[in-house]
């Protein structure tokens, strides 16, 4: 866990992986933390770049000042961290209050997003009088007070029967969070809605992939109220886990994980018939080479090679890169064999590549020892001796 000051206070977050892959940022449900997330983060890793945050007065986040909280504060605190991780565009999947965050994003910064995952929400959750009424019970009791009564309508009743500790050890953390930044929480939902302002901002980026979870036994967001999201979201994608309750990270986290990457995986269209756009492959060729690398190519193009720039990044960065089948890390061995056996310049590009996808010294040094056996030991010595050059083998592998 690491901390970032903003707005002079201290925020808890983590950010996990790779940053040659694309980010998603995690938001958390009110009187939870960001370990939330923990149970899905293997499946994610491999293909993202995660961040994941503590909201204010939860986990490790210090608490709120004396101002009231607005979705717009909590947005600006998204995007800072987006910006600290430098992603100028990112995923975002938000649970609940995390879910009203992404609202909040979709309607005033829908050009950041690629796509928005929103589980458990809706445009409106509840009322003013039930938040009003809960916040000042929350500051008269405490959290602890009131965790038995608030945590077992996060689980679905069989998930509590079959693992009784679940509520017991989220009740804890409940307790252990700060009663007022929970209180001001309340209050924002019950004086803000979405109602009417979704759908304008993504008509005008159409780009951006939306995507409605929910559990059948939700009892606080139930398949109604996503329904009801679904139409403000201009029939947005509605799909709702059997059995599951509030929080299906930690319910169900295979199979939320499963609708997560299937909805963030890059849409390669009618790729038989049509072939990816340019788009596309130049995003994917920025997250990977970096965009200064690609500034720096694309300046560089003349009219001799300009169309050779836009075939390379359509194919191999379109067709190839964008693909989902493998992971960006299998692509990088691959890449940085087939390139060393061959001796090509490229090899240089890619050995530095190798390290913003994140390969260990002792991939790369296995990756070099196949291509002695299979290529040939001169061109194998040849790229040892080119990545010592490049600062790898500080004996950490």
């Amino acid at each position: 866990m690491a901390f970032l000051e903003i707005n002079g206070r201290s925020v808890a977050y983590r950010l996990l992986g790779a940053e040659a892959h694309p980010l998603v940022v995690l938001a958390h449900p009110l009187g939870m933390t960001q370990v939330v997330w923990d149970d899905i983060l293997p499946m994610l890793l491999p293909r993202y770049r995660v961040l994941t945050w503590d909201l204010p007065g939860h986990g490790a986040s210090q608490a709120w000042g004396e101002a009231a909280i607005t979705p717009a504060d909590l947005a600006a605190e998204t995007l800072a961290l987006a910006e600290h991780a430098q992603a100028s565009r990112f995923h975002f999947v938000g649970t609940s209050i995390g879910g009203v965050v992404g609202q909040q994003l979709i309607s005033e910064h829908a050009e950041r997003l690629y796509s928005a995952t929103l589980t458990n929400t809706g445009a409106v959750i509840g009322n003013a009088e039930m938040w009003n009424t809960r916040a000042g019970r929350v500051r008269s009791e405490g959290l602890a007070a009131m965790s038995g009564e608030i945590v077992p309508r996060w689980f679905a009743p069989a998930r509590i029967e079959a693992n009784p500790a679940l509520q017991a050890g989220w009740m804890t953390q409940m307790g252990r969070n700060d009663a007022e930044g929970y209180a001001k929480l309340c209050e924002m939902l019950g004086s803000h809605v979405f109602t009417g302002k979704l759908s304008g901002p993504l008509s005008q980026h159409p780009g951006v992939k939306v995507q409605l979870l929910g559990g059948s036994e939700d009892l606080a967001t139930p398949p109604s109220t996503l329904e009801a999201l679904a139409a403000e979201l201009d029939g947005a994608a509605l799909e709702i886990f059997e059995g599951v309750g509030h929080v299906p990270s930690v319910e169900v986290p295979a199979q939320f994980a499963e609708a997560l990457l299937k909805a963030m995986a890059v849409d390669l269209g009618d790729v038989a018939n049509h072939g990816v756009g340019y788009a596309t492959g130049l995003e994917t060729r920025k997250q990977v080479l970096g965009e200064e690398h690609v500034a720096r190519s694309t300046a560089n193009a003349t009219s001799l090679d300009a169309p050779f720039q836009q075939m390379i990044t359509r194919l191999a960065w379109g067709e190839l890169w964008s693909n989902d089948d493998l992971t960006r890390r299998e692509r990088s061995m691959i890449t940085t064999g087939i390139l060393a056996a061959l001796g090509r310049e490229e090899l240089t590009l890619h050995l530095k590549t190798a390290k913003r996808i994140g390969l260990s010294e002792a991939e790369l040094r296995q990756v070099l020892m196949h291509v002695a056996i299979y290529g040939g030991v001169p061109a194998a010595n040849h790229a040892f001796s080119l990545a010592k050059q490049l600062g790898w083998g500080d004996g950490e592998g």
